[in-house]
């Protein structure tokens, strides 16, 4: 059985004023960063990453995943603070500042300005595909899905202090990237690598592992990774975008599906930020337009036999009976804030990485 990975993000905001806050160095000594713990700095000194070991099963990675936000969340109570898993902060300082490497010195001088408000927190799920031109097939096949995977995982809808208007913001901000958003089709290998050559060689981005796709090949492991994600508000809420995810590159019968160009695929993903699961998106069976909702129920009957294979066919109903209840996470924060404002969500955030 492939394996799969998972990767958080988080940003760690001050208790009372829930403005992001960079963590201090007892801290951050206190963290670990071998690869059992699985966390290390972010971008932004206020933010920290984490990431499960290879599982094979869906309870190893949720054991995984519920002790690191238990971890995190001890260290930002110890700090008067807490660890938040949202795409966007609710509310954000004039400036961040990044973290220090090599890496990320790089990045930032060629975001400039773009830094000021790049505070984004993010849900990469990585399924492993030994062959390397599959990873290219599973790619295509998965890249007019991605806006409904989005419209499902929405969980950044504020910025400033008010509500966006968007189910995730974070999408709109990493618009503004190079590279972003859905990748074109490829024919290959070769042609993947083509078009990643000419975006390094245009000094668009500084090296392959720079790349913004919401769905990509990685770099440094056997893997596909998709990156549409917001941060999830709750385990439960990653691990259902995990095994949607893991089904899509792994089944035989999702069949073939019209070639959408970029263009379309980028148009369903901005709906799909915009709305959520009230969104209409380009319906990857057609071509034509269709609700989220109608996509969803097409694509988990596709999915049906693997999900049952992987055992997750019973969860992921589950879950997607839960969001259609309680809402995704954007709905939740928003609900969270009109009957208790910042309290609410400072609740809500909290709840995210409780450590009980």
């Amino acid at each position: 059985m492939a394996r799969f990975g998972v990767e958080e993000e988080f940003v760690l905001l001050d208790e009372q004023t829930l403005v992001p806050s960079a963590m201090t160095p007892e801290t951050r000594e206190r963290i670990p960063e071998d690869a059992a713990a699985g966390l290390t700095p972010e971008y932004l000194t206020c933010q920290l990453e984490s990431a499960t070991s290879p599982s094979t099963t869906r309870a190893d990675a949720e054991a995984q995943l519920r002790r690191t936000r238990s971890l995190i969340g001890t260290y930002a109570a110890d700090q008067g603070a807490i660890m938040a898993s949202t795409g966007t902060p609710f509310i954000s300082p004039s400036r961040f500042t990044v973290v220090s490497s090599p890496h990320y010195d790089a990045v930032a001088a060629q975001l400039v300005e773009i830094t000021r408000e790049h505070e984004v927190n993010g849900l990469h799920v990585h399924v492993e595909v030994v062959d390397d031109e599959e990873r290219v097939r599973v790619l295509n096949r998965v890249r007019p899905w991605l806006p409904a995977l989005l419209a499902l995982t929405g969980n950044a809808p504020f910025t400033h202090g008010r509500d966006s208007g968007f189910a995730s913001w974070r999408s709109i901000l990493i618009r503004r990237l190079p590279s972003s958003w859905s990748p074109p089709h490829f024919r290959d290998l070769d042609d993947y690598r083509a078009h990643v050559d000419q975006l390094v060689a245009m000094t668009a981005i500084a090296d392959a592992g720079s790349l913004s796709w919401a769905i990509r090949v990685s770099e440094r492991f056997p893997t596909v990774e998709v990156r549409v994600f917001d941060a999830q508000l709750t385990v439960d809420d990653t691990l259902l975008a995990v095994a949607l995810t893991r089904a899509l590159m792994l089944s035989d019968e999702i069949g073939d599906v019209p070639d959408i160009g970029v263009d379309v695929v980028d148009a369903s993903l901005w709906t799909a930020a915009r709305y959520g699961t009230q969104a209409r998106l380009v319906d990857p069976a057609s071509g034509g337009i269709a609700p989220f909702w109608i996509i969803l129920s097409d694509l988990l009957d596709r999915l049906r036999p693997t999900l049952a294979r992987l055992g997750d066919e019973d969860f992921v109903s589950e879950g997607i009976a839960r969001i259609r209840t309680d809402g995704t996470g954007a709905e939740r924060q928003r609900r969270a804030y009109a009957e208790r404002g910042t309290a609410g969500l400072r609740e809500l955030y909290r709840a995210s990485t409780a450590t009980t």
